[in-house]
């Protein structure tokens, strides 16, 4: 009975501290094609479509530490673009900053630092051990099981000079490596002058992952229109040797949004822009509803203004309805076409022995 009331317990805290939702202000991730995926190398050029009014910049943080009062671009000034490829389930970043003193000689926390919480499916919630909603665990246990496993926080060193370019903030280190991120600066200061930094560089959020390594990992699927849980805060020093001046420009409303992503805002992944998709485009998908009778359900997923449709589903029939259901007599592997005609001419889509059925 009293693992039964911890737990009940346990998911009545985790209720309460969810009350608390992320906070949409309309921030936009922009969808890359796939023959435009930014090349990791600390160039822009490959963003110079990106929309300017999907910039999020120093006019959106404020320094929740109360060291300034009023945002000074003479100090501090930043540009950051969020993107997407569909099919890749990695946020690429383009972060431009000018800063009147760059501080990242020391090996440890005290550099300036580029903070980022993700929250792919927006579970919301503690993130960290620290806040914990059953604090009479042990350390080991709020760690390994729950720190950075259903959303992750970066601290992106700004830059990263003899050490790793981020602190993954949890037990699991393995999220900043290849295959599941990727990092360039351009730069040209010495620790303790002005300049500008561009960082360019691509995440892969997780719903789950855990301190074990990749092998039981669930990425965060991105598709058109999701809403995900994003915010960031940039940690700017100002003394190598005096850690009281110190700016935490933060771009939510709420300082613990580091451990929280329930304290965070939201960000909707944007569908392809127009200009870069053809006025017709003949598209399908299918789904075996029904294996041992092999009936099969076809849905057209074409673009355009369409105004007949014709399949041919590889082994003599064919239907004119726009999503048909066919039932095949025999097993064997099909090419299946679908024609399509409209306004702007016609087009063809075939999947060569895609649909195979026993």
């Amino acid at each position: 009975m009293r693992v039964k009331f911890n737990i009940i317990l346990f998911l009545g805290m985790l209720m309460v501290m969810n009350l608390q939702a992320q906070e949409d202000r309309g921030y936009k991730i922009y969808q890359f094609p796939p023959d435009m995926i930014p090349r990791i190398d600390g160039k822009t050029e490959d963003w110079d479509e990106f929309p300017d009014e999907y910039v999020v910049g120093t006019d959106q943080l404020w320094d929740d530490s109360q060291t300034y009062t009023e945002i000074d671009p003479q100090n501090l000034d930043v540009k950051v673009k969020v993107a997407w490829v569909k099919g890749l389930n990695r946020l690429y970043f383009l972060y431009e900053a000018y800063d009147n003193y760059w501080d990242f000689s020391l090996p440890g926390l005290h550099n300036d630092t580029f903070e980022i919480v993700v929250d792919g499916d927006l579970s919301g919630g503690p993130l960290i051990d620290e806040q914990h909603p059953n604090q009479d665990l042990d350390w080991g246990a709020r760690y390994f099981e729950f720190h950075g496993v259903h959303a992750q926080n970066y601290h992106i060193f700004t830059p990263a000079e003899g050490k790793d370019w981020a602190l993954a903030w949890g037990s699991q280190p393995w999220i900043k490596e290849l295959p599941y991120s990727n990092i360039t600066y351009s730069y040209d200061f010495e620790p303790g002058e002005p300049g500008e930094l561009i960082a360019e560089f691509w995440i892969t959020p997780f719903d789950y992952a855990g301190h074990e390594g990749p092998e039981r990992a669930v990425k965060s699927i991105l598709k058109d229109h999701k809403k995900i849980g994003l915010t960031w805060a940039v940690i700017d020093y100002d003394d190598v040797n005096d850690t009281s001046k110190k700016g935490f420009w933060n771009l939510s409303k709420h300082h613990k949004m580091y451990g929280n992503s329930s304290l965070g805002t939201i960000f909707t992944l944007m569908p392809l822009d127009e200009k870069y998709l053809k006025s017709l485009v003949a598209d399908w998908s299918f789904v075996i509803v029904d294996k041992s009778e092999r009936l099969v359900a076809f849905r057209d997923q074409s673009r355009g203004e369409i105004t007949e449709w014709q399949w041919d589903f590889g082994d003599g029939s064919t239907s004119t309805e726009q999503n048909p259901f066919h039932q095949y007599k025999n097993p064997g592997k099909y090419t299946v076409i679908l024609n399509i005609k409209g306004p702007e001419g016609k087009a063809r889509m075939a999947n060569v022995w895609d649909v195979a059925l026993e």
